[in-house]
């Protein structure tokens, strides 16, 4: 096992290199002046613009900038934004506040997306199975700021049951938010649960189990909840990384001051040291998740853990 995470481990290193080079080359290539981003329309001295390039390396090559910006990456320099602010702090404010409103997000489409999936598996076919895939339909189909509205208006503001605004970031104002991105992916979740679950069912060690008299909630636990969970894991720990990287909309929507508006800010001031910053976070994040993922594989399946 020490031996799978460890190969885990490295291959994360190249992906962490690859991407962060990609995301700066884009950021301050791609995304124009930095130094014209701070005047916007007001002329600037040249020596003052010589200066600020300086200090922000803009007056070397690219890839001595990235290099420089790894070096100071990994003492845990965070860097400035181009509004001298350190940009440490304001990961600091919004991270907790996104890592609640994942956290909310997770529980309620695992909870319901895997149970809601198991029977519609187990029933397939009848009613129940055609019920939850049009409601999962309608999910999908609808936009994801059309179903922040609508909750926002029919339980914040006609219902008053909770916040309207989630500003304040404790997992009560965060409720209504999270829930609207569980949602979301509930519909996902029970899909692929449903598929898997109806697939494992034909199984060969499945009718033997059935066969030798193992009674239905031993099957159904022991051999087809556990094989049916690994593109379930794989969607969620996905789903995880992409939350805590940021759900802009729904932040905006609910003026959640979490990732998702700090990126959103930094996009429209044309921040490209900030947005370097958190898009760099953002891959992090998705690097762990998949680690985990991987682990939860091995869990699952100790086949994985030896396969080489």
């Amino acid at each position: 096992m020490i031996w799978y995470i460890a190969r885990r481990l490295l291959q994360m290193i190249p992906v962490f290199l690859g991407a962060t080079l990609l995301v700066y080359a884009m950021a301050f290539v791609s995304g124009g002046d930095p130094i014209a981003a701070i005047a916007g329309d007001k002329p600037i001295p040249q020596a003052v613009a010589d200066q600020l390039r300086r200090q922000y390396n803009l007056d070397k090559p690219l890839v001595v900038q990235w290099l420089l910006y790894l070096g100071n990456l990994l003492q845990g320099d965070l860097g400035v934004s181009l509004q001298g602010r350190p940009i440490a702090d304001s990961i600091e404010r919004a991270l907790p506040v996104t890592f609640r409103l994942a956290v909310i997000a997770v529980v309620i489409e695992t909870l319901l997306g895997v149970t809601a999936g198991v029977i519609s598996g187990l029933k397939k076919g009848t009613i129940i199975d055609t019920s939850f895939l049009m409601v999962s339909l309608l999910v999908i189909a609808v936009p994801t700021f059309v179903i922040g509205f609508v909750a926002q208006f029919l339980l914040g503001v006609k219902l008053g049951v909770v916040p309207v605004n989630a500003s304040g970031g404790g997992f009560g104002d965060l409720l209504l938010p999270g829930a609207v991105l569980g949602v979301v992916s509930f519909a996902y979740v029970l899909r692929l649960t449903r598929t898997s679950v109806a697939e494992v069912m034909t199984a060969d060690h499945v009718r033997t189990a059935t066969a030798k008299g193992l009674s239905r909630g031993g099957v159904i636990s022991k051999h087809i909840l556990r094989n049916s969970l690994i593109p379930v894991v794989t969607f969620i720990g996905a789903d995880l990384g992409a939350l805590m990287g940021g759900a802009i909309v729904t932040e905006r929507i609910f003026n959640v001051h979490g990732i998702g508006s700090e990126l959103y800010s930094a996009i429209t001031k044309s921040d490209s040291p900030k947005i370097v910053t958190i898009v760099t976070l953002m891959v992090v994040i998705f690097l762990i998740s998949n680690l985990i993922v991987d682990l939860l594989y091995a869990v699952l399946d100790p086949r994985i853990r030896y396969a080489k």
